[in-house]
This record gives C-alpha cells, sequence and structure tokens, in this order.
C-alpha cells in the first residue's frame, strides 16, 4: 500500500474564505410588492413623463423649421386678401388673390486697381549705374528701373534675368539670377 502525505497549505497561505452569499445556491425569491403601487405611483409618473416631452418636442420642432426655412428662403413678401359676401340669397364662391412680390436684383460692383509703372530715364552710355543695389547686373546703361514685381508684371517683362534691363537685386528674392519669378 502506498501512503501519499497529507497537502500541505501553499507558502502565501490558506485560501480566503468566499463572501456573500454562495454562488452555487439559487436567490431566495424575490418581495412581491403590492399592484396598488404600480398602479399608484409608476404608471402616473410614465404618464406626466411622456406628456412633458410630447410637449417639448413638438414646441421644439416648430421652431427649428421655422428657423431652417428662414434661412434658407429668398426674401419674397406675399399679400392674400379673401372677399366674402355676408348678406346674400345665394351662397358666392371665396375670391382669394394672392399677389407676390420679387426682390429686386443687387448692382454688380467693379473695382479697379491703377497700377503706376516708373521707368527711370534713358542715362545713356555714362556706366552701369542705371540700377540701384550694385549687384552686379551685367551690361551698362540700363533703361528701365522697376519698385517691385508688380510693377515688372504690369509691364509685362517678368521674369528678369540678370544681365537684362530691369534687373534689379531688390527684385530677385532667392538670389538665383531671375527676378519676379
Amino acid at each position: 500500500m502506498t501512503h501519499n502525505p497529507p497537502p500541505q497549505p501553499p507558502p502565501w497561505g490558506p485560501p480566503p474564505e468566499p463572501t456573500g452569499p454562495n454562488p452555487y445556491v439559487s436567490p431566495p425569491p424575490a418581495r412581491n410588492r403590492p399592484g396598488w403601487t404600480r398602479k399608484r405611483v409608476i404608471i402616473p409618473a410614465a404618464v406626466v413623463l411622456f406628456t412633458v416631452g410630447v410637449g417639448i418636442g413638438a414646441s421644439d420642432d416648430g421652431t427649428r423649421t421655422e428657423k431652417a426655412a428662414a434661412a434658407k428662403a429668398v426674401p419674397a413678401a406675399t399679400v392674400t386678401a379673401t372677399v366674402t359676401a355676408t348678406e346674400s340669397a345665394e351662397p358666392l364662391p371665396a375670391v382669394t388673390e394672392t399677389v407676390t412680390a420679387e426682390p429686386k436684383p443687387v448692382p454688380t460692383v467693379t473695382k479697379t486697381k491703377t497700377v503706376r509703372v516708373t521707368v527711370a530715364p534713358d542715362s545713356g552710355s555714362s556706366g552701369g549705374s542705371g540700377t540701384s543695389g550694385g549687384s552686379g547686373s551685367g551690361g551698362g546703361g540700363d533703361s528701365a528701373y522697376y519698385a517691385n514685381c508688380t510693377a515688372v508684371r504690369a509691364a509685362g517683362a517678368a521674369p528678369v534675368h540678370a544681365g537684362e534691363p530691369g534687373y534689379g537685386r531688390h527684385l530677385d528674392r532667392d538670389g538665383d539670377g531671375v527676378a519676379c519669378e
């Protein structure tokens, strides 16, 4: 016969005892509430909440619809006139006249921008001092000077390369020899 020694407890201690209800036993039956509780408390509360919700929904829906329609609608005036005869032997049909006024078109506004191009007078062959900046602008006797690239584009001379009339170092932002790219 073999003999097995009794199991030893783990080094961290014995397992904890379960607290609370036993999970292997069915829960006790619930207490029955009297029927008047449901009838006197829960159902009237549900009816009040439903009525308040319907009231809020009805009042909110109309304002949103009117605001959305007002935002999308083009202004137009509508006049309705109804004429009804009151003392008559025979009933006459009601006459309804609807007049719709269309808004007048808005005049178109056109903006005009004037660009003034200043060209330096031809200095003849007095040397290579036609442009300011002295950045080696090439040949002598430059006959054009542009204050900025807008003036160059207005004159139809863009882009201006180094050595061409009108080139200036102040017009060449990246310094690659081509101004007003």
